[in-house]
């Protein structure tokens, strides 16, 4: 028989565990929204400014997103900068890491006591308004949920996300003239244009608030942004003492970004006229209102549901996702969202840092593409129309020309459900606007044509290459070949004046070449990988690297700093970034540079120039896209050591757990998190259309990652490592479940069948590991 002694020390220890275990970090505990929640030029000593992430409540990939707004105007996507020192309201619709003119920020609701004021106010001067300071250190934000205490009402603000609809809750000081006020017209960089608001019962109001280019909004209204955002909301107090206040906008006033920034519109909106008890209003420029007095403490709640489609939309949303008035149960509920779909990627080993950055990187690459449709499944099509489907959720907010880089692939990956959804959606909405070709930059069913390539060709190509393959294929492959028909390099074989778009044309007519070659498409593929070949048009023999040519054939003047000039034939970067631009075709890019050496010694010192901080240069600029695929090249060339000393440099000095310096460029919708990531997971595409992903050395003791099983055959596949310390930097061997590895690159199928990949690591490099890549023949 166990001793009373022993069994008490069993039970001691049992219970120790069970503690220990119900203590356990989860995914979503180690999120930090800050990271990266800045728009400061001096921050990001750039002019595209930093991160551009928003800190507010969201969930995994929701259609909703409560966050803090701290500016309207300038190139202030998210409607947030952590340096801000006011805050003008809690916004239900949010971009994140736009480096355009931002839109959304529609339905802003701010909390305040006193006299009712109408306009927003400035943060500086003495222009006042419903905007108030906060308590920096009362400001919290996990995944899921935001709080803040706003100083000049002394009240509490907190919000709680749901996919289609969200929670605020208010604590209020004790105060005779307590309120609810919306800013219906409010919109990051701009206004809507035309609103409307009924009140529906002592409870609820519901409206609409249209947005459209005139307004400005994305890109400054050059985004062709048009849309509209229904809501329906409910109070915990009754409505009472409410009204409307409506603005007299003259005819003929811009609505655009610089009207607002002026201090004329301030007086204009500070003169509202105030129309209390109006039940029902449609107007230029409105906002609602709800006062009641309160004693100290008293809570009050305000619950929405937004639509894209209808009023009954939002109301059907709020009430299938939020039927009550419990804030933390849909609390609770957000971070059981994030925490299974965090959960797709578990680490263990790091530090705490690493651990948050990495969490935070995976949370941020799952706001878009967000859902468009309503619960039933009804969404907005591309011809004006109500659509619904039932085989796929509706997705809209593709940035391109960023995420087909690292975020789309990682998402093939760990979501492919969300690829495929989005492939239809570009698709449908393709075929329902009848332009019957793919967008580069969606934005809410908008053809913004923003940046660009052909990115979407290249998200196709990729997706199907993997085996996502849930659309019409038929249908997708001519709007492709449309596409890069429409969008290309044209008889002359190169753009006019660019190198950027002569290279991504080229690489887009390849992964159209992989598309039609996969389909059995023989004539198709011949042409196409001839295509592929056309950034060798571009080249110049006599200064040694791209140069840009006019529409007549003859080369642009050689600037005196050379291939370091920003903007010279080259979109946000510099010839010498833009030229490594050649995935495909690696082979041909070297032997045009004068082989494997020369090329070498050029990456290598594209690498060595680059300033410590990463911040925007001329070199390895990291904030932005065009040289993300380039650290793993040094795998295809065959000193994969290189790789694993510039990733393990790039993921250590070019992200931080830190608000202001977490991104050292903007987020751009999930592909710089997205790139870390995969990164620091061991893993990145060089060429997304070609399988392939280079290995490079994890930043931890395992990744395991969860399979699809309508993608994949196995259900996990770990990564690995032996001997992860800090220094140890380099891989000396591989195994492949449990069979010598000797590649520096591995293909998706092997990861979707499942199985573990272990890397030793170690201080020094092994030159002898991963140098047999049979992309190197030839080379």
């Amino acid at each position: 028989m166990m001793g009373k002694q022993n069994y008490f020390f069993l039970l001691a220890g049992c219970l120790w565990m069970l503690a220990a275990a119900a203590q356990e970090k989860q995914p979503a505990d180690y999120v930090n929204p800050f990271i990266g929640a800045t728009t400061s030029k001096t921050v990001a000593a750039s002019a595209h400014g930093g991160g551009k992430t928003f800190p507010g409540a969201a969930t995994p990939f929701g259609l909703t997103q409560l966050s803090p707004n701290t500016i309207t105007g300038g190139d202030n996507g998210s409607g947030y900068s952590y340096e801000h020192r006011t805050i003008e309201g809690f916004a239900f619709t949010q971009m994140s890491g736009v480096g355009w003119y931002g839109d959304l920020g529609n339905f802003l609701v701010m909390p305040t006591a006193g006299p009712l004021r109408t306009n927003s106010g400035k943060e500086a001067g003495d222009i006042k308004g419903y905007r108030s300071f906060y308590d920096k250190a009362s400001e919290k934000a996990t995944a899921g949920y935001y709080t803040v205490r706003l100083t000049d009402y002394g009240i509490r603000a907190e919000m709680a996300a749901a996919p289609h609809s969200g929670i605020m809750r208010f604590t209020f000081p004790a105060n005779e003239q307590s309120r609810i006020q919306i800013d219906l017209a409010r919109r990051v960089g701009g206004t809507a244009t035309e609103q409307y608001v009924k009140v529906v019962n002592d409870h609820a109001i519901t409206g609409w608030m249209k947005c459209e280019s005139s307004g400005g909004g994305w890109g400054d209204g050059q985004g062709k942004p048009d849309y509209t955002v229904y809501f329906y909301a409910e109070f915990s107090q009754p409505l009472k003492d409410f009204g409307v206040w409506e603005v007299d906008i003259p005819q003929g006033t811009s609505r655009k970004r610089a009207f607002i920034e002026q201090p004329g519109f301030q007086t204009l909106t500070a003169h509202a006229k105030i129309l209390k008890g109006c039940k029902e209003k449609q107007g230029r420029h409105l906002g609602f209102y709800t006062n009641f007095k309160t004693g100290d403490g008293a809570v009050v709640l305000m619950k929405a549901g937004i639509s894209f489609v209808s009023m009954e939309g939002a109301r059907m949303n709020l009430l299938q996702e939020i039927a009550g008035w419990n804030f933390d149960a849909v609390h609770t509920k957000s971070r059981q969202l994030w925490n299974d779909a965090l959960s797709k990627m578990k680490i263990s080993g790091g530090t705490e840092d690493q651990k948050v950055i990495f969490y935070t990187a995976l949370y941020h690459s799952m706001i878009d593409p967000r859902s468009f449709a309503d619960v039933n499944g009804d969404y907005p099509g591309g011809d004006g129309a109500v659509h619904h489907t039932g085989a796929f959720t509706k997705r809209t907010i593709f940035s391109g020309w960023d995420v087909f880089r690292s975020q789309m692939p990682l998402q093939t990956i760990i979501n492919p459900a969300v690829v495929n959804d989005m492939i239809n959606s570009l698709v449908e909405l393709a075929g329902e606007n009848g332009t019957r070709y793919l967008e580069r930059w969606e934005f809410l069913n908008a053809y913004s044509g923003c940046m660009l390539g052909n990115p979407a060709v290249v998200v196709l190509a990729d997706a199907y290459k993997k085996g996502i393959r849930n659309y019409d294929v038929k249908k997708a492959y001519q709007f492709a070949k449309n596409t890069v028909a429409r969008f290309g390099n044209g008889q002359r074989g190169y753009a006019p004046n660019s190198i950027s778009s002569t290279l991504e044309y080229a690489y887009n007519d390849w992964c159209m070449a992989q598309l039609a070659g996969t389909l059995g498409k023989k004539e198709d593929y011949s042409r196409f990988m001839k295509q592929s070949e056309n950034y060798k048009n571009v080249f110049d023999p006599s200064v040694g690297w791209f140069r840009p040519k006019d529409a007549n054939g003859a080369w642009l003047p050689w600037p005196a700093s050379g291939r370091l000039q920003q903007s010279y034939g080259s979109t946000e970067s510099n010839p010498y970034q833009q030229g490594w631009f050649v995935p495909h075709d690696i082979k041909g890019l070297t032997r045009l540079l004068g082989g494997v050496d020369k090329t070498l010694a050029d990456l290598e010192q594209f690498f060595d120039k680059t300033p410590a901080d990463m911040l925007w240069n001329d070199y390895y600029n990291h904030a932005n896209e065009p040289v993300h695929h380039v650290p793993f090249m040094f795998n295809v060339l065959g000193k994969p050591w290189l790789t694993q000393k510039w990733v393990r440099v790039l993921c250590e000095q070019a992200y931080h757990n830190s608000a202001e310096r977490g991104l050292v460029g903007n987020e751009d919708v999930g592909q710089m998190s997205a790139w870390y990531v995969l990164a620091a997971s061991g893993l990145h595409p060089v060429c997304p259309g070609d399988n392939r992903y280079q290995i490079c050395t994890p930043l931890f003791d395992a990744i395991t990652i969860r399979l699809d099983n309508r993608y994949a055959r196995g259900k996990k596949f770990v990564i690995k490592t032996i001997g992860n310390a800090p220094g140890n930097n380099y891989i000396q061997s591989a195994k492949l479940n449990g069979t010598p590895y000797k590649m520096s690159w591995i293909d998706h199928s092997a990861i979707t069948k499942g199985g573990t990949l272990e890397l030793v690591l170690g201080a020094k490099p092994n030159k002898a590991w991963g140098v047999s890549n049979p992309v190197d023949a030839g080379l």
